[in-house]
């Protein structure tokens, strides 16, 4: 929000109550304040080619929409080095890739609905290479999206068509899946038509491993079917009842999924909860265990 300039010693006082304010109530500013040296972000260039702890930001929602710069911060204080977005909150990409270059961050991700790969695909290509965008994900289906089979046939091929052009354009496209996509439809599972009906090299996978097991279903009998598909994974634990938990504070045995990383062809591997009463606490504990399955 753009203050009245009323004077420069009055601006910058409302500027500095409107941050400690943020701080206060996200409470993540005392955390990072707390956090021992060891945990800030090391950079290097052997750092980029491994895999290192990814947030995805959906994760910060409520605190991105106060404020995306003091968010991305105090991400970076906790020690994440990759995040990614799901949304730009009113942020231009040039705006957002001048805020995550001064905190050390990368994006080789981004969410964007179906909506937006239809009608303005030239648009968030544009908007991804200013980035520095890797992967375009789809991340969800509407309800009215996912009705009938046909409905996911006629998807695989926009998503073939779309792929290629993105492909062009020096980065990959791939599909994020929930529960639904594991609930057949004419007696077909419509997860199968998305991995059968794509090109490999054009829609390539993000996977959600909370979703596949809240399924019933294994991821590594996807993996070993599909190898190479799956460069993006999202990282969530599941509590006894079946509903979200912190990473490593739940029932999912994480480490055999992690020693099938290789066959799977993963890239980037990103912490998420979609609902947490504590977030500084939820990105803490993500880092800190996503960093041992990592080791």
């Amino acid at each position: 929000m753009r203050h009245n300039p009323l004077s420069v010693s009055n601006n910058q006082q409302a500027l500095n109550v409107k941050r400690r304010d943020f701080l206060k109530h996200s409470a993540l500013g005392v955390a990072t304040l707390a956090l021992p040296s060891w945990s800030l972000p090391a950079h290097s260039a052997a750092a980029e080619t491994k895999i290192v702890p990814g947030l995805q930001l959906y994760t910060l929602r409520d605190l991105m929409a106060q404020s995306v710069a003091d968010t991305l911060k105090l991400v970076a204080g906790v020690g994440y080095t990759q995040v990614e977005f799901a949304g730009y909150f009113d942020q231009t990409a040039k705006q957002l890739k001048n805020i995550i270059d001064s905190e050390g961050l990368s994006a080789p991700s981004c969410h964007q609905p179906l909506e937006a790969l239809q009608q303005n695909l030239d648009g968030v290509i544009e908007q991804a290479l200013v980035m520095g965008h890797r992967y375009l994900v789809l991340p969800y289906l509407h309800e009215a999206q996912r009705q009938t089979l046909d409905q996911y046939k006629a998807l695989a091929v926009f998503l073939n068509q779309a792929g290629e052009r993105i492909k062009a354009a020096g980065m990959q496209l791939a599909y994020h899946n929930h529960e639904f996509e594991f609930i057949q439809l004419s007696g077909t599972m419509p997860y199968d038509v998305l991995l059968n009906e794509t090109d490999s090299n054009l829609v390539q996978m993000e996977l959600d491993l909370y979703w596949v097991i809240k399924a019933g279903l294994n991821p590594l009998d996807y993996i070993a079917k599909h190898p190479g598909r799956f460069p993006l994974w999202h990282v969530k634990d599941m509590d006894n009842a079946g509903d979200f938990a912190d990473v490593g504070k739940g029932v999912i045995d994480f480490k055999p999924i992690f020693a099938k990383a290789s066959q799977a062809g993963l890239k980037h591997a990103y912490v998420e909860r979609d609902h947490t009463d504590n977030k500084i606490e939820t990105i803490r504990q993500g880092f800190s265990s996503l960093s041992s399955l990592l080791t």
